[in-house]
């Protein structure tokens, strides 16, 4: 029996697809920079696919040898996003998300350090006042 016209068409695309998405697409080559730290990327990658076909209604004196048109066709959408880099370096690993809201978490998780920063500045700024007086 041999295939249907749309089973190759639905085939081709999917093969397709499958060299287009791969686990590096997902998470990515890992790059070294020059402090020593690695960083890998990590994507959302989302495709959809479809397909479809219609035969023609037999003739009413078919003649012999004479397949049946046939009509279809199949498609398919990939779409990759960043969602965050992964670094790994100085004894540490750190997810650093890549989205609208991710600067604000940012700024809020940093804000105790940041706030101790400014405290041992200004005490740092009041001891040389006093040293200088």
């Amino acid at each position: 029996m041999e295939d249907h016209p749309i089973q190759s068409l639905m085939k081709t695309a999917m093969e397709n697809i499958k060299e287009m998405v791969d686990v590096n697409t997902i998470v990515g080559d890992p790059v070294e920079t020059p402090d020593g730290s690695i960083i890998i990327p990590i994507s959302r990658v989302s495709f959809g696919f479809a397909a479809g076909g219609s035969e023609f209604d037999k003739p009413e004196k078919p003649e012999k040898g004479i397949e049946l048109p046939f009509g279809g066709g199949s498609g398919g959408g990939v779409t990759v996003q960043p969602v965050a880099f992964l670094v790994v370096g100085q004894g540490q690993v750190r997810l650093l998300p890549v989205d609208r809201h991710a600067m604000l978490d940012r700024v809020i998780d940093l804000a105790p350090q940041i706030i101790t920063q400014i405290e041992n500045m200004l005490q740092n700024r009041s001891m040389q006042k006093q040293a200088k007086h």
